[in-house]
C-alpha cells in the first residue's frame, strides 16, 4: 500500500508506456528496476524504528467523528510537527477514551454525543484509567490529549466540550533527575569493551555512552545518527524532539570512542545508513543499549537509577556544578523551555548557594564582615 501511495503522488504515469519505451527493456533490466523501486522505501526508513500511528479503524467512532479524528492527526503531524512517538501515544489515549464512551453510552460516539458529555463522564473515564494502574503523570497526559482534541474541534467549529473546563489535572510528583556521580560516570565510560560478547560490540556501546555523557544526547538521538553524520570534528548536528536541530561541541574523547568503534565494526556502513548497528548489521535496538547498561550497573555496583538517560542527566548536572550557564545548558540539551532545565538546579543546591553568596550584595557584605 505504501508503494501504491508513493506511485500515486508522482507526476505522470506510474510506469513507462510500453509503446513509447523503445527499445524495450530486457527481462533482467526489468527485474533490476523492480528491485530498486522496492529498495527505495528501505533507504528512506528512519532509525531506530519509529512507532506507527494508529489507523483510523482503531478508533471506535461514528463516521463524522472518525473524519474529525483524521483531520486532528493530520494537524498534529503537519502543523504541529509532532513526533511519531507523540502521534502514537496521543492516538492510544484518544482510542481508550472512545472505547470507554462506546461502552458507557452503548453505541459509537458521534460529534454531537461527545459535545454533550458532562464533567461526570470525563471523571468516570479518568477514574477507570486510574483503577487500571495509570500513574498520575499518565492521567495528566491523557487529559491533555483530550483537551488538545476538543480544542481542535472547537477551532474548526465541529464541536465543543465545556465540561472539560471544570476538570483539574491530577497532581504530578516532582520527579527530579537522578544523575550519576562524576566517578560513576567516568567508570561507566572506562568499562572494558572486552566484557561484551564481541569486542566491537563493546566499543559500540562505549561510543554510545560517550555521546550520551559527553554531548548530552538522548538515546534516540544517538541511535538516530547516520554514518555520514559521525562526530568527526568540533561540532555535531543533532535532530531532537519536534524535529528541532541543534549544534553541539564534540570532545576529543567522544570523537576517539566513535572512531574506535568504526575501526572495529565488521560491517560496511553506508553514509545514509545508521551509525550504530546490531550484531547482524541492522539498526540498533534501544533495548540492547539499556540491557548493556543494566549489565554495567551490576558489574560496577551502580545505583538502580543508572540508565542510559541518566548519563544525559549527569551531563547537565556536572556542567551546572562546574559553573556552566543555565541558558547554555538549555541549548545543549535541546529543551524548548527553561523551566525544564531548571530542574537540575534543585539537584545541585550547593551551586545555588555558591552563586547567591558570590553575587548577592548583602551576601558579599556579610562575607567581608560588614554586617552580622
Amino acid at each position: 500500500m505504501a508503494r501504491t501511495r508513493a506511485l500515486k503522488g508522482r507526476a505522470g504515469p506510474p510506469f513507462p508506456d510500453p509503446q513509447q519505451d523503445a527499445p524495450a527493456k530486457s527481462a533482467a533490466e526489468g527485474r533490476k528496476a523492480r528491485f530498486e523501486r522496492r529498495a527505495e522505501p528501505r533507504a528512506r526508513r528512519s532509525f531506530p524504528a519509529l512507532p506507527a500511528p494508529l489507523p483510523l479503524a482503531r478508533f471506535r467512532a461514528a463516521e463524522d467523528l472518525s473524519a474529525a479524528i483524521g483531520l486532528w492527526i493530520a494537524f498534529l503531524a503537519g502543523e504541529r510537527r509532532a513526533s511519531a512517538h507523540t502521534l502514537s501515544s496521543y492516538g492510544r489515549d484518544l482510542a481508550f477514551f472512545l472505547d470507554f464512551l462506546t461502552a458507557h453510552e452503548g453505541g459509537l460516539p458521534t460529534l454531537g454525543a461527545i459535545a454533550a458529555l458532562s464533567p461526570a463522564d470525563f471523571r468516570a473515564f479518568l477514574a477507570k484509567r486510574a483503577g487500571e494502574g495509570l500513574a498520575p503523570s499518565s492521567l495528566a497526559r491523557t487529559l491533555s490529549v483530550l483537551r488538545s482534541f476538543f480544542r481542535f474541534l472547537e477551532r474548526r467549529s465541529l464541536a465543543s466540550a465545556p465540561a472539560l473546563h471544570f476538570l483539574r489535572s491530577p497532581k504530578r510528583r516532582a520527579n527530579l533527575p537522578r544523575p550519576l556521580l562524576v566517578e560513576e560516570a567516568k567508570a561507566t565510560l572506562a568499562a572494558d569493551p572486552g566484557r561484551a560478547a564481541k569486542e566491537w560490540i563493546g566499543k559500540r556501546d562505549a561510543a554510545i555512552f560517550a555521546l550520551l555523557y559527553g554531548c548530552g544526547l538522548r538515546l534516540s538521538e544517538a541511535l538516530g545518527l547516520a554514518r555520514g553524520a559521525a562526530p568527526f570534528g568540533r561540532s555535531l548536528l543533532v535532530t531532537g524532539k519536534g524535529r528541532k536541530t541543534r549544534e553541539l561541541p564534540v570532545l576529543p574523547v567522544v570523537e576517539k570512542a566513535v572512531a574506535d568503534y568504526l575501526r572495529a565494526c565488521p560491517f560496511a556502513l553506508e553514509s545514509e545508513g545508521p551509525l550504530f548497528v546490531g550484531a547482524r548489521g541492522a539498526p540498533l535496538n534501544p533495548r540492547l543499549v539499556q540491557r548493556q547498561m543494566a549489565a554495567l550497573r551490576d558489574h560496577l555496583a551502580l545505583p538502580e537509577s543508572a540508565t542510559p538517560h541518566a548519563l544525559r542527566h549527569s551531563f547537565a548536572t556536572h556542567l551546572l556544578g562546574a559553573g556552566a550557564d543555565l541558558r547554555a545548558i538549555q541549548e545543549l540539551l535541546g529543551h524548548s523551555s527553561l523551566s525544564t532545565t531548571q530542574r537540575y538546579t534543585a539537584v545541585d543546591s550547593k551551586r545555588l548557594i555558591g552563586v547567591y553568596e558570590a553575587a548577592h550584595p548583602r551576601a558579599t557584605d556579610r562575607a567581608r564582615g560588614k554586617w552580622p
